[in-house]
């Protein structure tokens, strides 16, 4: 069972905005640029790494997506209470 997975996020205010970045990320921008320049987070400056972390540190919907994924992939929008997410998952360990 996997434990811990390390992702990067942007957070942005609507899911149009969301899906748009989605889809310039599809068709070759850099995750971690997206996020310097859209991102709502603080985490954006880094690029939007969150580092590891374990189940119960990140608001449900948020942590429900991140542990559902496979390396490598990122989401599509995911909405919790602070806008919508775009989740690329970095790493799993268990």
């Amino acid at each position: 069972m996997t434990e811990f997975v390390k992702a990067s996020h942007l957070l942005v205010k609507t899911e149009e905005e969301a899906l748009k970045i989605k889809e310039e990320i599809d068709k070759g921008k850099d995750f971690a640029q997206a996020a310097m320049e859209v991102s709502l987070c603080p985490s954006g400056q880094n690029g939007g790494d969150l580092g590891y972390f374990s189940k119960g540190e990140m608001v449900k919907e948020f942590e429900d997506a991140a542990f559902s994924m496979n390396v490598g992939e990122i989401s599509n929008p995911i909405k919790t209470q602070f806008g919508y997410h775009l989740i690329y998952l970095t790493d799993k360990k268990d």
